[in-house]
This record gives structure tokens, sequence and C-alpha cells, in this order.
């Protein structure tokens, strides 16, 4: 049985690790669990999956993470408290499925350096990093990755519609059931634009062969091409269940709790466009702080998720996410080659600067 922790537990993509786990009762061990907020949601999952032991906010994540035991670390939390973590448990020789995106956005060159030092697997959890990771076989002959993106519920909405766009329309995604803040990042794009950054890292290619295409139907989770022009992508149902098991389970395949069989047919049509970069210009921005690198990408995504809980609380407008992002960004003065604290330290200082020019946003407000 191959030995699992869960960091994030009680979230989106935790919760839909246990429900794959449940059906592979056979093949996993749960060492830990590890919840935010949520303490009767841990309890109850504590009750059902008996792990060894879980914990609930931050305290004790340093603990799962040295725990030698662990065959692999399901980082599942959202937000900076996963880098940590992550660090750690790769120091300790443990495999990561990650899904947590502010572990390599905010620190993707030290991360990976520390994997490749310690010979530590990194299997992405993101169906697009995931559909990437099963098409390549051999990188060196890999020319250009392709992301797709669904173009969530604003693709065919005019600007001036998502200007005046209520937060209950930004959670309206078409095709995937995922937190709040990661679906309002899907309706902007800037999802897309942190999994830009995260491919950057993950695989080793540079952002001018990284590419983004409107895929509605998310049914092609990302593609590849080689060097002789052939394209291979990955296709499956929406469904996170299924680069979840694969990213725990891996090597290995199994058929899981959304197995079924894929039928073209009744698919029927898959439809493909370029992304409209002044309509969604947070792509442009992500472009922009990948090239710049150093603690540009920190700023990025700091000031992102501020803005993002800003329009969630109705302080500011969805465009006004892009303003601020922008803004913070030209302000920035990058650190190349940071350091874990002078990454951490750059993410307060973020904060602190989006969450002062957000009160001036809100003031003016209708």
């Amino acid at each position: 049985m191959k030995k699992i922790s869960i960091i994030g537990s009680t979230g989106s993509i935790g919760t839909q690790a246990l429900e794959v786990i449940e059906k592979l009762r056979d093949k996993f061990e749960i060492i830990a669990l590890a919840g935010g907020h949520n303490k009767e949601l841990l309890e109850a999952q504590a009750k059902k999956f008996n792990p060894r032991y879980s914990v609930l906010g931050e305290q004790g994540l340093e603990k799962i993470c040295s725990d030698k035991e662990n065959d692999i670390i399901l980082v599942a939390c959202s937000g900076k408290i996963g880098l940590r973590p992550t660090l750690t448990a790769i120091k300790n020789g443990i495999n990561i499925a990650l899904a947590n995106k502010e572990t390599l956005v905010m620190a993707g060159d030290i991360v990976m350096s520390e994997a490749k030092k310690r010979g530590v697997k990194i299997i992405p959890v993101d169906s697009e990093h995931c559909a990437i990771h099963q098409c390549i076989k051999d990188i060196a002959q890999v020319d250009k990755l392709i992301i797709t993106a669904s173009g969530g519920p604003f693709l065919h909405k005019s600007i001036a519609e998502m200007k005046n766009a209520t937060v209950k329309e930004a959670l309206a995604h078409p095709k995937w059931n995922m937190g709040k803040k990661i679906t309002v990042d899907s309706a902007t794009l800037m999802n897309k634009g942190l999994e830009i950054i995260e491919a950057h890292h993950l695989f080793g290619f540079d952002y001018d062969d990284i590419e983004v295409v409107v895929h509605p139907q998310s049914i092609v989770h990302s593609a590849i091409e080689y060097k002789d022009g052939s394209v291979i992508a990955q296709l499956g149902l929406p469904s996170m269940h299924i680069p979840i098991q694969y990213a725990i389970s891996y090597p290995e395949r199994f058929e899981g709790i959304k197995s079924k069989s894929f039928s073209f047919a009744e698919i029927a049509r898959l439809d493909f466009e370029k992304p409209d970069f002044e309509k969604f210009p947070s792509v442009k921005l992500a472009y922009k702080a990948g090239r710049t690198g150093g603690t540009m990408t920190t700023c990025l995504n700091a000031a992102n998720e501020e803005a993002v809980f800003a329009f969630l609380d109705g302080k500011i407008k969805l465009y006004n996410i892009y303003e601020i992002v922008e803004k913070m960004m030209s302000e920035h003065k990058v650190i190349q080659n940071p350091t874990i604290d002078e990454i951490f330290e750059t993410d307060e200082q973020i904060r602190l600067l989006t969450r002062e020019h957000i009160k001036t946003i809100a003031q003016k407000q209708p």
C-alpha cells in the first residue's frame, strides 16, 4: 500500500482526493490529514479514514512533511502556506503530488532545484500540467507546450458585461467545480497565467514555447508539440478526480471513481480559439511576470490573491483585479535570485500595499 498524507484535506482538491482514496482503500494508507479551518469536516474525515494523526491549521505541517514513512504527500492547500511544507517534504526525500499553485509561482526555481538535487518527483495535480506530464515521453524532443483554457463564464461576454459582472456570475463556471478563489481566477484567466509560470518551472520550457489556447469543452486538457510537428494531447472528461488519482497513484493506473468509456461520438465536436488578451489581460501580466523573474511572480500572485478576495467581498469590481495587479507590478522593485525569506517578505509587503490600494478604489466605487 502507498503511504500518503494530505495537506488541505478539507478543501476542494483534498475532499475529492479522499473520494478517490475511498474507491481505492486497498491501495493507500493515510498517514496524516491536515485541514484549514473546518474542524467538523476534518474530524469526520479522521473518523472515516483513520489516519495516524490529523492537524488543523498550519501547526503540525512540518511534522507531517518530515515523516519519512510517507511515500507521497498531496499538497492541496491554497495560498503561500503550502510552500514551506513542500520544501520540507522535498528535503526529506518525499515525493509530492502538487496542487498548490503558489509553491511554484512564488519559488519555482528554489523548489525545482531542491527536488532535482534530492531525486524527488513532483507530480502535478492541475489537469493541464497532469496532461502534459502524461504526454511527454522524451522531453528533449518536445518543441512546445500547449495549455488549454475553458474560457470560463465570460468567454462569450463583452468587456462591458465583464466590468459589471457580479460575484455570482464570476463563480458560475461552466465546466469545473472548484473553490471560489480559483474559480474567479478562471473567470479572469489569471488561473491560466499562473499555470504558464508553473509549466515553465515544472517542465523547464521558455515562456516563448508555452502557448495558451481556449477550448470551451474542456475535453483536451493540454497538449505538446514535438520537433517533427507531431502533436500529442491528453483527453478526458472534465473531472478533477482523474488527475488527482493519476498524481497520487503514479506510475500505476487503476479503475477509479470517474472511470468510464470515453465516447468521441457523444462529445461530437472540439472547438479551439486564441485567447482575447484585450478582454483577459491577466495572461499578458503573467507572461511579463514570468519573463521578468525573481520576485515579480511573487508580486503577481500576492496582488492578484488580495484583489480576488476583495472582489469576493464586494469591495471592488472584477476588472479592478487586472488594474490592481498591473499597478503593483509596475511599482515593484524586483529581487533576482531571492531567498525563501525574501520571497515571504516580498509577499507580505505586496499584500499590505495591495490592501491599501484596494481601500482607495473601494472608496471611489458607486
